[in-house]
């Protein structure tokens, strides 16, 4: 007996959910779920926030598919609902603050023995950046947006974008070089 995969088709998956169809939304959450988790969680610190910014995400994919053009990747659109919602959540709870002295303000990161930088441990880096500087971070070194882009979602100036994502990539390699230091055992 020949097993047939319904809407293994994006396209259909996406036409159908269009149309009301619970089974095809389902399948398109379970799908893309996971990666819009990992996106949220790169702006939220929180992974129970995070998770709240994904289903508020999601509530908006569904009311909008309509407008979906089929242009493009649907990943990518789903995305940068995700990242909008994640920057308006963070406006919500007015953690994103762009500070000049902020850099001064952060505390020192925690000792390790060894260095094993793997996704976990870079994500608990770039979680130790301040609000602003992370949203900038994020939004620049692993979406792509420019510094152009940054500003009008953030509604700073692109100096501050700039300014924000020096100071971040700054205080990153700070880190990687203190810990690198009491990783090995010298100075």
């Amino acid at each position: 007996m020949k097993i047939i995969s319904f809407y293994s088709n994006e396209k259909q998956l996406i036409k159908k959910s269009i149309a009301g169809d619970r089974e095809a939304q389902k399948r398109l959450y379970e799908q893309h779920a996971p990666k819009m988790l990992s996106i949220c969680r790169q702006y939220v610190k929180d992974l129970h926030f995070a998770e709240d910014v994904m289903i508020n995400g999601f509530v908006k994919v569904f009311k909008y598919l309509d407008s979906f053009r089929f242009e493009g990747s649907f990943e990518g659109w789903i995305r940068r609902i995700m990242v909008r919602e994640s920057i308006t959540h963070l406006r919500k709870q007015q953690f994103v603050v762009f500070d000049e002295g902020i850099f001064e303000k952060t505390a020192a990161p925690s000792i390790t023995t060894s260095i094993d930088l793997d996704i976990a441990h870079i994500q608990s880096l770039i979680d130790g950046l301040p609000e602003g500087y992370r949203a900038v971070f994020v939004m620049f070194a692993v979406e792509g947006y420019s510094h152009t882009e940054i500003a009008e979602m953030l509604n700073i100036s692109e100096g501050t974008s700039r300014s924000q994502l020096f100071k971040a990539r700054k205080m990153l390699k700070e880190k990687l070089k203190q810990q690198n230091i009491i990783g090995y055992g010298t100075e």
